[in-house]
């Protein structure tokens, strides 16, 4: 099976379906990277923040497939925004993936109250860049006006901006935005499951009948027609799972397609009420942590 390319706005290429790994637990990446890359996916998203950067490097080594042949993505944590922290933060990433270039380079949150600083990291993610370190460069969790920002005081616009979005949180202006400017809008929790809804009113999308009709229809899971309905919108998707049956079920997503009435049914079931952080409340003080050293 063979997944479709996004063409980066600095002409280089990434897979539209990756594999995830936020929350997997070190002892469990090894595997569940692997078993992703038996499967198919030529994708791998990690973050300092998780843990398990050192992990998902073994599980590429022990393939056996070319370096070459694997799109790795890694994302800065905000304890290691500034300009010569970011450089370091690069080092890090680097010695636990054991990579020399590392494809996709992210800031992981926009650190609104202390924006000087990433503005420092951003401009170290062009000195990167630059040097051929790594191959595109961009953001998480941005908001228009953080991008505003950022693309008034820098020069390379972001290749990337990976961002909440599922059926019951679209972000519609956020995704018009990233569009306009020719940034790839990245899905994380694609279809709903690491969300959490804080006062308990809303289930999982896996149970949403709106959902469910359109999977019966097409043979197919809920999981994988969501998945659908993003790649058919144009934004790439990372699915996380360390159950081989899911990691599965979430590469077989080609091979049908959802109809226009299909894609607005679940565009409709936006709720705008967002699973993770507030963008806005990310502080040092709230969320700052120590990334150890390679």
């Amino acid at each position: 099976m063979t997944i479709p390319t996004l063409t980066l706005n600095n002409g280089v290429t990434m897979p539209a379906l990756g594999f995830g790994v936020f929350q997997a637990a070190p002892d469990e990446t090894t595997a569940a990277v692997a078993e992703a890359l038996k499967v198919g996916y030529r994708h791998i998203d990690t973050a300092a923040a998780y843990g398990n950067e050192r992990e998902v490097g073994q599980a590429v080594r022990e393939s056996g497939l070319d370096r070459d042949d694997v799109f790795l993505e890694t994302k800065v944590w905000i304890s290691d925004y500034g300009y010569d922290e970011t450089l370091h933060a690069f080092d890090k990433s680097a010695g636990k993936l054991g990579v020399d270039r590392i494809d996709l380079f992210i800031l992981h949150q926009a650190l609104p109250g202390e924006f000087e600083r990433t503005l420092g990291a951003y401009r170290a993610l062009e000195k990167l860049l630059a040097d051929g370190k790594v191959r595109a460069i961009g953001v998480s969790n941005f908001m228009p006006a953080h991008l505003e920002k950022l693309l008034a005081e820098t020069d390379v616009v972001p290749a990337v901006n990976q961002i909440e979005v599922h059926p019951y949180f679209r972000q519609s202006e956020l995704l018009a935005y990233d569009d306009a400017h020719d940034i790839v809008s990245q899905a994380w929790s694609p279809i709903g499951g690491i969300t959490f809804y804080r006062d308990g009113s809303q289930g999982s999308t896996l149970e949403e009948p709106v959902i469910a009709e359109i999977a019966q229809a097409h043979g197919r899971t809920p999981a994988q027609v969501m998945l659908r309905w993003h790649l058919q919108g144009g934004r790439q998707v990372i699915p996380k799972s360390v159950t081989p049956s899911r990691i599965a079920e979430n590469f077989d997503v080609t091979g049908f397609e959802l109809s226009d009435d299909e894609l607005a049914a679940i565009d409709a079931l936006d709720t705008g009420v967002r699973g993770g952080p507030e963008p806005e409340e990310v502080t040092m003080e709230a969320f700052g942590r120590d990334i150890p050293e390679a």
